[in-house]
């Protein structure tokens, strides 16, 4: 039977190939097993073959005729092995446990944790090593610098020719003279290795008062109120007070968000050694930088145009240096655990407070004797205080600044940064006395470093110390007498002593200085109150100046302590108060009101005192106050029984924290200079009770009136006013003061007294 071919079987068979050699021949080449011999592979295994006898007889030939110097490449290959083996210790070096010099095995155990550190034994210097004497750059801080209020509240004085802010408005519990004496902690033990200050120093105990409670009274921020555009309508910008309102998150503040977002500031307080900060909840202080010194002798123009000709480059490089020189924070030791301190402040600048902290306190059980550490430690406790808004944390932070300051081999930068951050941690809660030693210290040490002095002289003002303060002045514009930030506060204490004329000068030149701590509201206020006592109207330029750099809300408007968005005008109508109730009680009962005052006035002892605030030109002008700041003036209401019965109906005038009630009396011959209240959050009321036919008037801003008896005046006394008693005899009128009607009961709670 014939077998069928099958296709699949055709294909399969092995398909011969023709090759042409290279002598023209044809050979046929076949994929099989048992086919034609092995062709193809002959020919690779002798290309094989060839090329591997060129690769050894070119070896040979690099040998023998010496193509290629191997001993210089072995050579240059050992050379990177050691030079890259260095730069690995090098970087590896902070690393270092065991103290050896470099990083080994053992160093990798104890960095994992594996093996317990061996730290070598550091050699305790003694103190005159840390360089006291060096005049270094000061870190500088952010908050609040300005001094700065805090938390505790805003620092005030006890009354309006009061130059020192003696009492703190704080939480209860913080007062100084607390009815229960608190635990004080012993100053004279600070700073063991330095004994500059005397230990019988009158400020050297104080009573550090630490609210128990741990909650402290925020200022919250402003609210913004918008209002129709009027003549005397402001915007209030000038150093604004904020609105309180409720806390609505509990999420971490990063550094001094407690500091007020607008300083008040009165007339007679003593300013701050910084300008008022700009309040933001701002990160938690960084590592310290270089602080300019303020306070260096300024050269005159002809001099330093001199001074730069005879200079060389190599001189100019070297004082760019100086400028750009960065403290340092690090003793030997320190350097040795840089690597641990640097990861513990890295948490602390990301925010991680609570987290830093432990680093810190773990970096200062296992290396006590680290400077650099304890601080850290103060630092994290500060911004710790700072978050929880706690009043005994701050003062943990405060005391372990000191324990910093006092270790030994502490550096000249390091030690001038803590103790310059405790005194305005102290200052910021209110202890005083203590800041004023941590600073009379810091002198003593660094004596040629101005700014100190100018940040000691407000420690004094702060205490109402002004002979104190007067003489630290005195002895910086000797070294100094370009420093325009001693001048201005020169010239403020000069214009409290009543030195009107003398003031002048100083107020003048320190404004136009320009330097920092200068530009201040309060400065503007008194050289524009000196300048127009001695009759020079250039004073409204200096207002205007004030006005245009945010101090005032206007020419006319000067008040210091303001909440933002208040309607402004100097007269009000009692419709526009919303309180006519109350004005129209007075003018029904004014008879009565008048009759107790006059019985008042008839005692044998008059109750009535003089004028406090040096506010006169002349004449005689008397008060007797019922109500102070929202509370009663002792047993005053004894006297006029009625009359307090009266008030005791109107909360919104015997509420008033930042007002008086009080009867006024002012004789014939009597002219009160041209001034400004403290404050835009409240309305004055002025009620007629006895009133002379002529003679007798007040102007405000350019609009002047007279009184009435039995009739209501209602201005605002944030804007300047005057008053003339020009009549044959006494003027009796009835203060009464009542909320600005635009704060909300939020506001009037919460707003500090003044």
């Amino acid at each position: 039977m014939a077998q069928r071919k099958n296709p699949r079987t055709h294909s399969r068979k092995e398909v011969k190939t023709v090759a042409e050699s290279k002598n023209g021949k044809k050979t046929e080449a076949g994929g099989g097993a048992a086919g034609g011999g092995g062709g193809p592979k002959h020919s690779m295994f002798t290309w094989f073959v060839v090329l591997a006898l060129l690769g050894v007889w070119s070896s040979v030939a690099v040998v023998y005729f010496n193509i290629v110097d191997y001993d210089s490449v072995i050579a240059r290959a050992k050379e990177f092995r050691v030079n890259f083996s260095e730069v690995l210790q090098g970087k590896l070096t902070a690393y270092d446990a065991d103290g050896d010099g470099d990083f080994d095995v053992e160093d990798a155990k104890v960095l994992l944790g594996l093996k317990e550190t061996e730290r070598p034994t550091v050699r305790e210097t003694p103190a005159a090593d840390t360089g006291t004497n060096e005049k270094s750059a000061e870190p500088g801080f952010t908050s609040e610098q300005a001094l700065e209020p805090g938390w505790a509240g805003p620092v005030e004085a006890t009354s309006p020719n009061t130059l020192a802010a003696t009492e703190s408005i704080s939480t209860p519990g913080e007062d100084e003279e607390a009815a229960v004496p608190l635990p004080a902690m012993v100053e004279d033990e600070f700073v063991a290795d330095y004994h500059h200050v005397d230990s019988g120093h009158p400020y050297e105990k104080e009573e550090n008062a630490i609210d128990t409670t741990g909650v402290l009274l925020a200022e919250e921020t402003p609210e913004e109120t918008v209002v129709a555009s009027e003549q005397h309508l402001t915007s209030s910008t000038f150093t604004q007070e904020a609105e309180s309102e409720p806390e609505k998150s509990s999420e971490p503040q990063t550094e001094p968000a407690v500091e007020p977002t607008d300083q008040e500031i009165e007339p007679s307080d003593p300013p701050h050694s910084q300008p008022p900060p700009e309040k933001k909840q701002v990160e938690p202080s960084a590592e310290p930088q270089p602080e300019p010194q303020a306070g260096s002798v300024r050269d005159t123009e002809s001099g330093t145009k001199a001074q730069g000709a005879t200079e060389s480059p190599a001189q100019e490089k070297t004082k760019e240096k100086a400028k750009t020189k960065k403290p340092k924070m690090f003793n030997k030791f320190d350097k040795t655990i840089k690597a641990e301190i640097e990861a513990a402040e890295k948490l602390r600048k990301k925010g991680k407070v609570e987290e830093a902290l432990r680093a810190f306190d773990l970096l200062v059980q296992q290396y006590p004797q680290s400077p650099r550490a304890r601080f850290g430690k103060a630092q994290a406790e500060d911004d710790m205080a700072e978050k929880r808004r706690s009043n005994d944390l701050l003062q943990k932070a405060i005391n372990t600044y000191r324990e910093a300051a006092e270790l030994p081999d502490v550096t000249s930068d390091l030690l001038r940064t803590t103790l310059k951050r405790r005194a305005e941690r102290q200052q910021f809660l209110g202890r005083m006395r203590g800041a004023l030693v941590t600073l009379e210290k810091l002198v003593n040490i660094f004596p040629d470093d101005v700014t100190l002095k100018n940040d000691l002289g407000v420690a004094y003002l702060l205490l109402g110390d002004n002979k104190g303060a007067r003489k630290v002045y005195e002895e910086v514009l000797a070294v100094a007498p370009s420093n325009g930030f001693a001048k201005v506060h020169y010239g403020f204490i000069l214009k409290s002593e009543n030195k009107i004329a003398e003031s002048i000068p100083y107020l003048k030149e320190g404004l136009e200085s320009n330097e920092p701590g200068t530009d201040d509201g309060r400065f503007y206020f008194h050289l524009g109150d000196a300048l127009q006592r001695v009759g020079d109207n250039s004073a409204y330029y200096w207002y205007e100046r004030g006005h245009q750099r945010g101090h005032f809300a206007s020419v006319w408007q000067r008040s210091l302590y303001n909440v933002n968005g208040l309607k402004a005008q100097p007269w009000w109508s009692a419709k526009d108060t919303g309180y006519t109730d109350l004005i129209k009680s007075l003018e029904r009962n004014w008879k009565s009101i008048r009759d107790e005052a006059l019985a008042v006035m008839d005692l044998k002892t008059s109750l009535f005192v003089p004028e406090e605030e040096n506010l006169r030109e002349k004449g005689d002008w008397g008060q007797y106050t019922l109500w102070q700041q929202g509370r009663k003036a002792g047993d005053a209401c004894r006297s006029v029984p009625k009359t307090c019965s009266l008030m005791e109906r109107f909360p919104e005038s015997t509420g008033c924290k930042r007002g008086q009630i009080k009867f006024s009396v002012m004789q014939p011959g009597t002219h009160v200079w041209p001034h400004t209240g403290p404050t835009n959050c409240r309305l004055r009321m002025h009620l007629g009770l006895v009133i002379p036919k002529h003679g007798c008037r007040i102007r405000c801003t350019n609009s002047t009136r007279e009184w009435e008896e039995g009739k209501v005046l209602v201005f605002d006394d944030s804007f300047e006013h005057e008053v003339w008693q020009e009549a044959d005899s006494f003027r009796l009128i009835f203060i009464v003061d009542v909320w600005h009607p635009e704060l909300t009961a939020q506001q009037r709670q919460t707003l500090s007294p003044i």
